[in-house]
């Protein structure tokens, strides 16, 4: 990966803060790949900004990372799309199996509830930190609007920031569901 300058960094932070962008317009913008894009988020998330700049393999490191987190959720989101009962019994897929546009961003998954309400679903691999619930309640707002009906929404994760448990308890129509895997192994004769 090419070292990122600082004009670039300082460029992308500004980009983000701004919200209004995504991670592969922001890219474009700035030229750079979206990954690195995805690297200076996490050290934003992370508070490591600030001090002295990340070394390029720190960099390289956290973009690994951060790719890795991408596939899980694309994987994660597969997985639930191909049996959405796990989740919760009576849910109907109504996005057209592709993610959900609105003004906030792109839902995961939008279903349709046993009691007709709309369903935003937001996953999150690993675990969720404060933002992901204020994405997610973005998002309710927006499709709400869009919509014009009630509107829920899950935030699935592997584990959740405590801050997210205690504001989740907060809102009545957001519930946490958090994931497992479970693998068995079986000889190859």
């Amino acid at each position: 990966m090419p070292f990122v300058s600082e004009n670039q960094k300082a460029q992308i932070i500004s980009l983000l803060q701004e919200g209004k962008l995504g991670r592969k317009e922001i890219a474009a913008k700035v030229g750079v790949s979206p990954g690195t894009v995805s690297a200076v988020k996490a050290h934003i998330t992370m508070g490591t900004y600030g001090g002295s700049p990340a070394s390029e393999a720190e960099t390289d490191e956290l973009i690994q990372a951060t790719e890795a987190t991408f596939e899980l959720e694309r994987d994660l989101q597969v997985a639930l799309r191909s049996n959405i009962q796990q989740l919760e019994a009576g849910l109907v897929i109504i996005d057209n199996g592709k993610e959900y546009a609105t003004d906030a961003g792109r839902v995961d998954i939008l279903a349709r509830d046993r009691g007709d309400a709309i369903v935003v679903i937001e996953l999150k691999a690993g675990t969720a930190a404060p933002e992901a619930l204020t994405q997610l309640l973005a998002y309710m707002g927006t499709v709400r609007k869009q919509e014009g009906q009630a509107v829920r929404g899950i935030l699935v994760a592997g584990d959740f920031h405590p801050r997210v448990v205690f504001a989740a308890r907060a809102v009545p129509n957001v519930k946490l569901c958090r994931y497992r895997f479970k693998f068995t192994f079986e000889a190859v004769e």
